[in-house]
C-alpha cells in the first residue's frame, strides 16, 4: 500500500467546509465510543449500524451531510481503539490498558473517504468532494504523479488538517518493488545519542539534533503564546506559528531518517538492529527529549519499509548484553555508561563501545537466521 500526499489549494469557505466534515467525523467517532460504554455497540457491525442511526436522527442533521463511507471509516477508527483495549486486557499488559477516550478538538485532525464522496479530474490535478458539505474542487500541489495508477487502485482519500494547511493523502493499492545489486556486505547498527548510529565496520553517523537546534526559537514562540489572551485572534496566530515551527522540525527529521535508511538498505545485503522499547527508555526524564529527537523508531520503520521494497532482510535482536559481551571472545565485560571504550581483560580486544555492540548485534542476527532456517528445514523433512 502506497500513500501519496498532496496539498489542497482552495478558498477560506472551502476550508471551513472541510473543518465541518472533520468535526462531524470526530462527532461520529465519539458517539460510537459513548454507545459502546453504554452497551449499545458490541461489535464492528453494531458500530456500522450506529452510524446509520446517527444520520437518521433529526437531532443531528449535520451527520447526514458526511458521506456514508466516511462515517464508516470513523466507525472503524472507533472500533480499532476498542479492539486495542480488549487486546491489551487479554495480554495483561502492565500499566494502563488504553481505555478508549473521546477525541477533542486539535489542529491536526483528519477525515477519511473510501471509494465515494470524492472525484479526481482527468488530468489528476484537481480533487472534488461531492458529499453534502459541498467543499467543491481543490487544486492539488505535489510532486507525485497519479497517472501511473488506475482510479480503482485508490482505495481511500484522507483529508488532513495541519498548522500550515490542508492535505490529501491517497492510499493506493500497489506493492512497490525495486531491484538492487548485491554488495556482499552485512552490517549491524547500534543507535545512540552521541552518534545517531555506529555500524559493525566502525563507521559513525552524527546525530543531527533537529529539535535542539531550533529549541531556542520554539521557546520564544511558546512564551509569546503564553502571553496572549485565551480565545483571541492573536492567540490563534501565535499557536499557528508555534505549530509550524514544530512541523518544520518533524519534517526535517523524517526526511533525514528516510534518506539515511534508504542509503543503509542500498549499501548492504542484511541489516541488523536492536529491538528497543522506546516507551521504556523515555521514562528517563534526563534523556527523554534527546531520545525522542533522535527518532530511532522512525528510522527502524523506514529500514523495514525499504527492506521490503529492495528485498533486504532487516533482523531485530534483543538489546540485552550487546554492549557488555566482548565481540571477539564472548567474555562479559561490565561497563558504565560513561565508559566509551571496550577493553577485554581476557583476549585483550580493544574497540569503541558502540562498534563492539554493533558487531554483537550482527552476530545475534545471523544466529537468529541460522536457527530460523534450521527449524524450517526440520519441518520440511
Amino acid at each position: 500500500m502506497l500513500v501519496y500526499e498532496m496539498k489542497l489549494q482552495g478558498t477560506e469557505f472551502q476550508y471551513s467546509r472541510l473543518d465541518q466534515a472533520i468535526r462531524t467525523g470526530r462527532f461520529v467517532r465519539n458517539s460510537i465510543i459513548k454507545a459502546w460504554i453504554d452497551g449499545q455497540v458490541k461489535s464492528r457491525n453494531d458500530a456500522y449500524a450506529y452510524c446509520k442511526l446517527l444520520s437518521d436522527n433529526p437531532e443531528f442533521p449535520w451527520v447526514g451531510k458526511l458521506n456514508s463511507m466516511a462515517r464508516q471509516a470513523q466507525a472503524e477508527r472507533a472500533w480499532a481503539s476498542i479492539e486495542r483495549f480488549y487486546k491489551n486486557c487479554r495480554q495483561k499488559i502492565p500499566g494502563r490498558k488504553g481505555f478508549p477516550k473521546f477525541k477533542k478538538y486539535q489542529v491536526r485532525a483528519s477525515v477519511e473517504y473510501k471509494t465515494s464522496g470524492w472525484k479526481l479530474s482527468d488530468d489528476r490535478r484537481y480533487l472534488t468532494f461531492s458529499d453534502k458539505f459541498q467543499a467543491g474542487k481543490f487544486k492539488l500541489w505535489g510532486s507525485r504523479d497519479l497517472h501511473f495508477y488506475q482510479l480503482k487502485q485508490i482505495k481511500r482519500v484522507r483529508v488532513i488538517r495541519r498548522h500550515d494547511g490542508y492535505y490529501a493523502q491517497f492510499l493506493i493499492d500497489h506493492d512497490r518493488e525495486e531491484k538492487k545489486e548485491l554488495t556482499n556486505k552485512q552490517t549491524g547498527l547500534d543507535v545512540g545519542l552521541n552518534y545517531f548510529y555506529t555500524d559493525s565496520f566502525g563507521s559513525k553517523v552524527d546525530n543531527p539534533r533537529f529539535l535542539r537546534k531550533d529549541e531556542r526559537q520554539i521557546r520564544k514562540l511558546q512564551r509569546r503564546l503564553s502571553r496572549t489572551k485565551k480565545g483571541s485572534q492573536n492567540r490563534k496566530k501565535a499557536r499557528n506559528r508555534l505549530g509550524r515551527a514544530h512541523l518544520l522540525v518533524s519534517r526535517r527529521r523524517n526526511d533525514w531518517v528516510c534518506k539515511l535508511a534508504q542509503h543503509v538498505i542500498g549499501s548492504n545485503d542484511l541489516v541488523a538492529i536492536e529491538n528497543l522499547r522506546i516507551r521504556n527508555l523515555v521514562k528517563n526524564h534526563h534523556l527523554a527529549k534527546s531520545i525522542n529527537d533522535a527518532a530511532w523508531h522512525r528510522f527502524r520503520e523506514w529500514l523495514e519499509y525499504f527492506g521490503r521494497v529492495y528485498g533486504v532482510p532487516v533482523v531485530t535482536v534483543e538489546p540485552a548484553y550487546t554492549s557488555v559481551h566482548c565481540s571477539n571472545c564472548g567474555e562479559k565485560v561490565v561497563k558504565t555508561l560513561s565508559t566509551r571504550t571496550h577493553k577485554c581483560g581476557r583476549c585483550g580486544y580493544t574497540a569503541d563501545r558502540d562498534e563492539n555492540a554493533a558487531i554483537n548485534i550482527l552476530k545475534s542476527a545471523l544466529k537468529q537466521l541460522a536457527k530460523r532456517n534450521g527449524s524450517e528445514m526440520d519441518l520440511t523433512d
